[in-house]
């Protein structure tokens, strides 16, 4: 496996990615990895390799710049990190779509078969790249935020949609799962929405473990939520 950080730019910010696929004289598809309120630490780093492993070019992305990271357990800091971006839906799509174009530009990527995916935050960043009319192929969102921005307008969605979700997320509860349903569907999107009972918030991140957050690491969720990311994965590129 090759694995190397890739800097690239949103105007005059920098940022930093990580790259990683397996050596093949034939180009892949692309799955974007976009983390969640701590940064691109370890986490989507390591499930960029898990995606390389799976035949695909991984690109752990950076939403907040070149050597900005957050903390485990520091709650104000990584919303203050986070915050802007959820405040100014505008600057987030500018922001991964910055990622969309660097990771394209990859010698090795099939630049039409491209995907992504997010965690947490993440989650939200790839939904409003959906929702921003972006040439992709599919999103998932994994234990992500659904709601959409305060006065924004979507464009044509042309992206499938996979939402993992755990159903006691105090983070999102019932009733923003039921507007997003009727969001993606007055949209014309193929969705889907997996819902796991007695499941809160950050199940696949092992690390979680703070019932009062509402974020719990949870095994059988992630378990299952993976499959349901091979499955939806092969299934965008089941004609390569």
């Amino acid at each position: 496996m090759i694995t190397k950080t890739l800097d690239y730019n949103d105007g005059d910010t920098v940022l930093e990615a990580y790259v990683a696929y397996e050596e093949s004289e034939t180009q892949k598809p692309l799955v974007l990895v976009a983390h969640d309120w701590t940064g691109r630490r370890e986490y989507p780093c390591r499930a960029a390799e898990r995606l390389a492993e799976l035949g695909y070019v991984g690109f752990a992305l950076d939403m907040y710049g070149k050597g900005i990271f957050g903390k485990d357990g520091d709650t104000a800091g990584n919303s203050a990190l986070m915050a802007p971006y959820a405040a100014d839906r505008a600057l987030l799509r500018r922001r991964i779509r910055a990622a969309l174009v660097a990771g394209r530009n990859i010698p090795q990527v099939k630049a039409t078969h491209v995907t992504a995916m997010g965690y947490c935050f993440g989650g939200m960043c790839v939904l409003e790249l959906a929702r921003s009319g972006a040439d992709v192929l599919g999103v998932i969102s994994m234990h992500g935020i659904l709601a959409p921005g305060d006065g924004m307008t979507n464009e044509d969605i042309h992206a499938k949609v996979l939402c993992l979700h755990g159903h006691d997320d105090p983070m999102v509860p019932p009733e923003q799962v039921l507007a997003f349903q009727q969001e993606m569907t007055q949209a014309g999107v193929d969705w889907q929405v997996h819902s796991y009972g007695g499941v809160q918030h950050a199940f696949t991140n092992a690390a979680a473990n703070d019932p009062e957050l509402g974020a719990v690491f949870n095994a059988v969720a992630k378990h299952r939520a993976y499959q349901s990311v091979r499955n939806f994965l092969a299934d965008l590129f089941k004609h390569d």
